[in-house]
């Protein structure tokens, strides 16, 4: 079945990528209750993962309100990405003398000394080659609601998922199996929003519901039950659906089957 676009005027009006004024002070951010770090990094289009390196917070990447993490990598660390991104690639070879060095030194001896037997190769198997990224992925997502899409996914305009169309109540459903790492109403414009983990790279989220099933550290299976669909944080009932890959937000129709 196609999936429908409907008029913009039938769009949703939030905005999700316009930080609040709080949500605008990038180096220190002071934690409050009821966050969590999954939370934070996913406002700021972040990597949980570069974030909890950066604060030196070890897995499970616990967090306290009042304390005060930083949302930027170290001096040392900016300085040495800018310089390699600035940079030829490092040469392995070993750097040759000046020429008057080169004329001056004296020749090593070839006296009793034997060349060491070349050996063949051994005939190991060809490797197999690495499974592409939709290979590895595809196939464990499905749609987490059956609707119209009324809105679709444009970073360049601050449109970081896909909104889905429904009528309150409905079942929204895990599109892959995971871990539930947020569960609450604490992220501005999301409403009512789960987040779960996937893996070390991918993370979704599903937002704007208006009751929520599943809790913070709750095991979830592709296709559960883990929310209703609501209205909580936008205009109308629909539900908004993200999936992000290493913190950056990436269209869900790559990886949604299609209908």
């Amino acid at each position: 079945m196609a999936v429908a676009l409907l008029l913009p005027a039938c769009a949703s009006t939030v905005d999700y990528g316009a930080p609040t004024l709080y949500e605008s002070q990038r180096n220190l951010y002071t934690i409050r209750e009821g966050e969590s770090l999954y939370g934070i990094a996913w406002r700021y289009d972040l990597n949980y993962k570069d974030v909890a390196n950066w604060n030196n917070i070890q897995a499970p990447y616990t967090i306290y309100p009042g304390q005060r993490i930083s949302l930027n990598p170290p001096p040392t660390v900016a300085r040495a990405e800018t310089l390699e991104s600035q940079s030829p690639l490092f040469s392995l070879a070993a750097p040759t003398p000046p020429a008057s060095q080169a004329q001056t030194s004296p020749l090593p001896s070839t006296q009793n000394v034997h060349a060491t037997p070349v050996t063949s190769r051994p005939n190991f198997p060809p490797s197999t080659p690495a499974p592409t990224l939709l290979e590895t992925t595809i196939s464990g997502w499905q749609w987490p609601l059956q609707g119209q899409i009324i809105d679709a996914f444009s970073p360049a305009g601050s449109k970081k998922g896909i909104d889905i169309a429904g009528n309150p109540g409905e079942s929204i459903l895990a599109a892959s199996s995971g871990k539930v790492v947020y569960s609450g109403g604490g992220l501005v414009g999301y409403g009512q929003l789960i987040i779960i983990k996937h893996d070390q790279n991918f993370l979704s989220a599903y937002a704007h519901n208006r009751k929520l099933l599943v809790k913070e550290g709750e095991q979830v299976r592709v296709g559960q039950t883990i929310a209703e669909l609501g209205s909580t944080g936008t205009n109308r009932a629909m539900l908004h659906f993200e999936i992000r890959q290493d913190g950056t937000p990436v269209d869900p129709l790559q990886y949604l089957p299609p209908r």
